[in-house]
């Protein structure tokens, strides 16, 4: 019976027209993926070589002043990029991976991102993840929505069901040949990205297989629950397409309007206003008043004294620590914000399993906003460090060629994953159980 139900299922030009659309997109999409991580390790392995070169350059220019020096010298910091990405690139493609920073005012140069065609980033990418949440729905709609009317419209299920065989049995068998082939399909993809990206085999990789799998399988609930309903082949069609419309398209948008609104972050403008205002302001301001604010925030620096006379590079570097310190609450708020989007975005993501499908492969690929907001903490750490470490040369006026200059090279931003498979996936599993559950019950009297 299988045998027969498959030469059937392929005899229709739908299927294959469908299968190869996907499989043609799919090799474009990790095409997509493949070129997006070139193009960060290009750049990573740039930095990386300019690092010493920038260096060596700069010291001889300026090697008779450290705070001049210092003043031009910028220390690479960079957040590696997974190659997960390139099956969710997620807002990565909009944040900058690779700070360089110099010890002045950080806020300034923390934004600082690579130039890139504004037309690309408003069309998006189309990675795989792109694929999967959006494409594979509509083609199991398209290969599911007259599975069972159809048998009915042209008059074969009258004979299933004289022929004593189950029918419910018959219907599951249909519908699990498309199954089988549609997660065929998708195995495929995942196959190739594994060899095109070189993606490792592990944890990270296992949960966005299974989360795939688990939101296929939810799209084939929700078809089987429209069948049930046991209505016409085009009526079928309607509320399955407009089920997609609202749970991939519209409910999307609304729920980011929602968000936006109810935590609008004002405070990046004011921030970026803020510290360069607060910086400009010191040229202007007493002397003494500025360096007493650097030594309460670094008292271990009371030791050396401003010059009344002349310019100083203590009170130059105060001057800029200000406009750090000045815009701190603006940055911890824009943080706090940005920490409470990510968090009502994943509540309410939960019970519309398209959402929680792109929340969570960004989050399985460190391509989310929430993972941009710790590189930057970790760039504030980074930048602190430095500035640490050469405060006291600067102050004490030490020689440019007494520092080891070699051991400054590119710091990377380790890395951690948080995510939680399980609750991720429970209620997107509960949804499709219920769906295949409340189809059944419903059609328990016409199933022999």
């Amino acid at each position: 019976m299988y045998r027969l139900l498959i030469k059937q299922f392929f005899r229709s030009k739908t299927v294959l027209l469908a299968f190869s659309i996907l499989l043609i997109l799919g090799v474009l999409s990790i095409s997509t993926g493949k070129q997006f991580l070139s193009q960060k390790q290009v750049a990573i392995e740039k930095t990386i070589e300019q690092q010493q070169k920038h260096l060596t350059t700069q010291t001889n220019i300026h090697k008779d002043d450290l705070g001049l020096l210092l003043y031009y010298l910028k220390f690479s910091f960079i957040k590696p990029v997974q190659s997960l990405a390139g099956i969710s690139i997620g807002q990565s493609d909009l944040n900058s991976h690779i700070q360089n920073v110099s010890i002045l005012n950080l806020e300034g140069q923390k934004y600082d991102t690579d130039l890139v065609n504004p037309m690309r980033l408003q069309t998006g990418n189309l990675d795989l993840s792109f694929l999967i949440i959006f494409l594979f729905p509509l083609v199991i709609i398209a290969l599911n929505f007259n599975l069972l009317s159809e048998e009915v419209e042209k008059g074969t299920w009258k004979m299933i069901t004289t022929q004593g065989k189950s029918s419910f049995k018959f219907l599951l068998m249909k519908l699990s040949i498309r199954v089988f082939f549609v997660f065929i399909i998708l195995g495929v993809l995942f196959l190739l990205s594994k060899l095109v990206l070189e993606i490792p085999f592990n944890t990270a990789f296992l949960q966005l297989i299974i989360i795939s799998y688990l939101y296929l399988l939810f799209w084939f609930a929700v078809c089987f629950f429209v069948i049930m309903l046991r209505k016409t082949s085009n009526t079928n069609a309607i509320i399955l397409l407009v089920s997609w419309l609202i749970l991939v398209v519209f409910l999307p948008v609304v729920i980011n309007n929602y968000i936006t609104n109810k935590y609008p972050i004002g405070e990046a403008f004011t921030m970026t206003i803020k510290q360069r205002d607060e910086y400009h302001k010191k040229w202007d301001t007493d002397k003494n008043e500025t360096v007493n604010k650097f030594y309460k925030h670094y008292p271990q620096f009371s030791k050396y004294k401003v010059q009344e006379k002349g310019f100083s590079w203590l009170w130059y570097y105060a001057m800029q620590q200000m406009g750090d310190d000045e815009s701190k609450h603006e940055r911890d708020a824009m943080y706090n914000k940005i920490k409470s989007r990510e968090g009502l975005s994943a509540k309410i993501a939960q019970f519309f399993p398209p959402l929680q499908v792109q929340l969570s492969m960004n989050k399985i690929a460190n391509t989310g906003l929430t993972h941009q907001v710790k590189f930057l903490n970790a760039t504030t750490k980074f930048h602190e460090g430095v500035r640490l470490q050469f405060y006291p040369k600067i102050f004490e006026n030490e020689a440019v060629n007494t520092i080891d200059w070699k051991k400054y090279k590119v710091v990377f931003f380790k890395t951690e994953t948080e995510f939680n498979l399980v609750k991720n996936i429970f209620y997107m599993t509960l949804i499709t159980l219920l769906l295949v559950v409340f189809g059944v019950f419903r059609n328990l009297k016409f199933f022999t």
